[in-house]
């Protein structure tokens, strides 16, 4: 998946969004993901993913969605399973191997598993880079965060307008600590803590310039 010398890194920076700009995309509808932590701890994780184009029942994104209800009405139909092994993040730069799965598998393996977070992905190209928005479903809606990866650091990056500040070093955010503890539990805190000290964007990653 990465670039010769880099093996089996994943490299990104994360950014929290308050608003989930619909202006940006013309695709008919995202993916929906499911995803199960059977290992989440001191960073290293192991998931097993599910994900599919959004069914009609995901039009609308709220508490209300469950990951039972998303696995039953998707039962056969997905598309891309994988098991995912991770270690620790680590300067926007984190170990991550990765193959498919029988999809068969893969699902009951995610119906079995640990904690689970369930979200609609949406992608989009701007400008060189290819980011994705997380549609955060259930208990941690109506969070939404937007991620850069690259096949090497994620340097000099152009931040677009709708990233309202930098969460790559923020672990709260990682999806394995969002299956244990749930965007909803700490929200209002984390509303504070950005009124207080207003957006931050990390500076060791070269030069940060605005998007549209």
């Amino acid at each position: 998946m990465s670039e010769a010398g880099y093996g089996d890194f994943e490299f990104e920076r994360k950014f929290f969004v308050r608003t989930l700009p619909t202006d940006l995309w013309d695709e008919p509808t995202p993916d929906v993901i499911v995803q199960s932590y059977f290992l989440a701890s001191e960073g290293y994780a192991l998931r097993v993913r599910l994900q599919a184009p959004a069914p009609a029942l995901l039009a609308r994104a709220d508490t209300a969605t469950d990951a039972a209800t998303v696995l039953n009405e998707l039962t056969g139909q997905w598309e891309l399973c994988t098991l995912t092994a991770k270690g620790p993040a680590a300067g926007g730069t984190r170990y991550e191997a990765e193959r498919e799965l029988d999809p068969i598998v893969a699902e009951e393996m995610v119906r079995r598993g640990g904690a689970k977070v369930i979200k609609l992905r949406h992608a989009v190209w701007l400008g060189e880079d290819g980011w994705v928005l997380d549609q955060f479903l259930g208990t941690n809606a109506p969070l939404v965060i937007a991620e850069c990866e690259r096949e090497s650091p994620v340097t000099d990056l152009t931040i677009p307008a709708f990233c309202t500040t930098e969460i790559s070093d923020d672990d709260r955010f990682a999806n394995e600590q969002l299956a244990a503890r749930p965007y909803s539990a700490w929200a209002r805190q984390f509303k504070s803590e950005l009124s207080t000290r207003g957006p931050r964007y990390l500076q060791a990653f070269g030069s940060n310039t605005s998007g549209r």
